[in-house]
């Protein structure tokens, strides 16, 4: 086993055993069995079990070892390590390393669950024992069964015969194994996939075009110029030349990649400069930046949250705060979009079942345009004592007087919200995404969340592209009064013309409605006639009736630019119709 395979190992034995342990035991003892032995061993102990591992994992349960013991199906366990001992199996002991309190809630997938404990109950109950035989001294990391002669042999070539007796000896027909079983092209999700893209290109497939130069108010499509609502440059960083300057000047100091993870020899000076930076901006103790936005939501809840936790998110959530929900083994409950009131229903019916629970939120909600109700949901998070998260991929550098996100626009104080998380690929022209809170929080993250500790530093150039575009943000805030006025003159003038443009406010942006898929579609076509490149949303990205082009408001964009748009968009709704 290696220290990954470790360390992944370890993540899961943790949350099945709802504790915290040193990932050096595992190294401490050369088989399951034995391994199995000494966690019985000490979860038979009291509260007086000395810990070896992260100072924040001190904090002791409730419960008592006994029925913390039989929750988990170690009763059974035990039992079947009794067999084992009757039979000469070599058991090895130890002490201290063990703490029955915080537990950690990596959430990977192993065999520990499945053939030695059980498997999780997805729905917050606990641990299910779903095997009448526990199979400790075969279980392997990769759920592979081999005999102690095989792994003593384990790199030695093995005949057909062999092989072919043991499958014959667990009784699986491999001939009737199903195509799509092992072959990507056979797959029922590429064959569903490849009949959307058909009808997909009847109409013109608007995906994956290929654009020229930088990303600002305008690009260039197979060598024409378009004003361009593609992107999200929302205060024009992109193409800054004091933000491509400090990437230049980085990639000249440090190189094109950090190399190695932070947690070993990745880090650099500018890494915790943009980190300090960012935390001082928001009004925060410390944060922390990973090296993609969508990993940084999967990753943090994955790894904070777990099987007797749950997580509230709005309807509306994006992608990756969905797929952190899985990740964690929490239970996963969505609300009506930025509806207070049906999340406060189910804080009332659920919040009593469960340990940590996490609402989640969006700064700006990137299909619609609009905002959460912050305000009040700060409030239910305080009544009822939960977590909140607030992903601020598109408010950061966007709402408030400088530009400070939804907590300056609604007046937040900073520790009301307990992870704020924002991406650097928006408004900071970069790539990444931050969690800023208290510094417990983001000191746990450094050391423990799989998708930073295994994971390389950020870049360089990204690094200080981000860095660069926030120090120039907090030089030139009229950036943001500019967007302001450009978003406020593209939905008024919208809204003149009774385009429908949602629930959006206060926001770059703006969707303009029109209905069924293909609509969309070729009302996109319509307008890059005319000079204008916007993307359409469709079915399954928005419901099916409620496709629509997406607006994306720079401060780069001009007022004539704007006035030309909805002129232009108008007229081809109208030539649709």
């Amino acid at each position: 086993m290696d220290s990954l395979m470790a360390v992944e190992f370890n993540n899961r034995l943790q949350k099945t055993l709802n504790c915290t342990i040193s990932s050096s035991v595992l190294f401490d003892y050369a088989t399951i069995a034995a391994l199995s032995a000494y966690l019985l061993t000490l979860l038979g102990e009291d509260d007086r079990v000395a810990v070896q591992a992260m100072p924040s994992a001190a904090v002791h349960r409730a419960d008592t070892v006994e029925s913390l013991a039989q929750r988990n199906g170690f009763i059974e366990l035990e039992q079947e390590l009794q067999t084992n001992r009757s039979n000469g199996s070599e058991i090895a002991s130890d002490s201290g390393k063990l703490s029955v309190g915080g537990r950690s809630n990596s959430a990977y997938q192993d065999a520990i669950e499945q053939k030695a404990i059980g498997s999780v109950d997805r729905s917050g109950n606990g641990i299910s024992d779903t095997s009448d035989n526990l199979e400790i001294d075969n279980l392997e990391i990769h759920n592979s069964r081999q005999t102690s002669e095989t792994q003593s042999n384990s790199n030695e070539p093995r005949n057909d015969t062999e092989i072919n007796a043991e499958i014959a000896e667990i009784n699986v027909d491999l001939e009737s194994l199903p195509v799509e079983f092992y072959q990507f092209a056979q797959m029922p999700e590429y064959i569903n996939l490849k009949h959307d893209l058909a009808r997909v290109e009847q109409l013109g497939n608007p995906f994956f075009k290929i654009y020229e130069g930088i990303a600002r108010e305008t690009t260039r499509l197979n060598g024409r110029e378009f004003i361009s609502y593609a992107s999200y440059n929302y205060i024009g960083m992109s193409g800054d030349p004091i933000v491509s300057e400090a990437a230049k000047a980085a990639i000249d100091r440090y190189g094109t990649s950090v190399s190695a993870s932070r947690v070993v020899a990745g880090e650099r000076p500018i890494h915790r400069e943009l980190e300090q930076t960012i935390a001082r901006f928001l009004g925060t103790e410390d944060c922390i930046v990973y090296v993609g936005g969508h990993a940084t939501n999967v990753t943090t809840i994955g790894h904070l949250l777990g099987s007797r936790d749950l997580i509230l998110y709005d309807a509306l959530s994006h992608n990756s705060l969905r797929e952190g929900c899985n990740l964690s083994g929490a239970t996963a409950i969505e609300f009506a979009h930025n509806d207070v009131r049906s999340l406060e229903q189910q804080l009332i019916q659920h919040r009593h079942r469960y340990e940590k629970v996490l609402i989640v939120v969006e700064g700006i909600y990137s299909t619609d345009g609009d905002l959460a109700p912050l305000p009040e949901i700060v409030a239910l998070k305080q009544r009822f004592k939960t977590f909140l998260m607030v992903d601020e991929a598109h408010s950061i550098g966007v709402l408030g007087r400088r530009g400070g996100g939804i907590g300056e626009h609604f007046n937040i104080v900073p520790n009301a919200v307990d992870l704020w998380m924002g991406t650097l690929s928006k408004s900071f022209a970069s790539c990444g995404g931050y969690i800023a809170g208290c510094k417990a929080l983001i000191e746990y993250l450094k050391y423990t969340a799989p998708g930073f500790v295994f994971s390389v530093g950020m870049s360089p150039a990204n690094t200080a592209a981000a860095l660069a575009a926030l120090q120039v943000l907090q030089k030139e805030p009229d950036r943001v009064t500019k967007l302001h006025q450009r978003s406020q003159l593209f939905l008024q003038l919208a809204q003149q013309h009774q385009l429908n443009t949602g629930a959006s406010h206060s926001s770059p942006v703006i969707p303009v409605i029109v209905g069924e898929p293909y609509k969309a579609v070729q009302l996109s076509h319509l307008l890059a006639e005319r000079g204008i490149d916007v993307q359409p949303m469709v079915y399954p990205s928005v419901p099916y009736h409620a496709s629509r082009l997406r607006f994306f408001v720079t401060c780069l964009h001009s007022e004539a630019q704007i006035r030309y748009t909805i002129e232009q968009l108008a007229q081809a709704i109208d030539q649709l119709a």
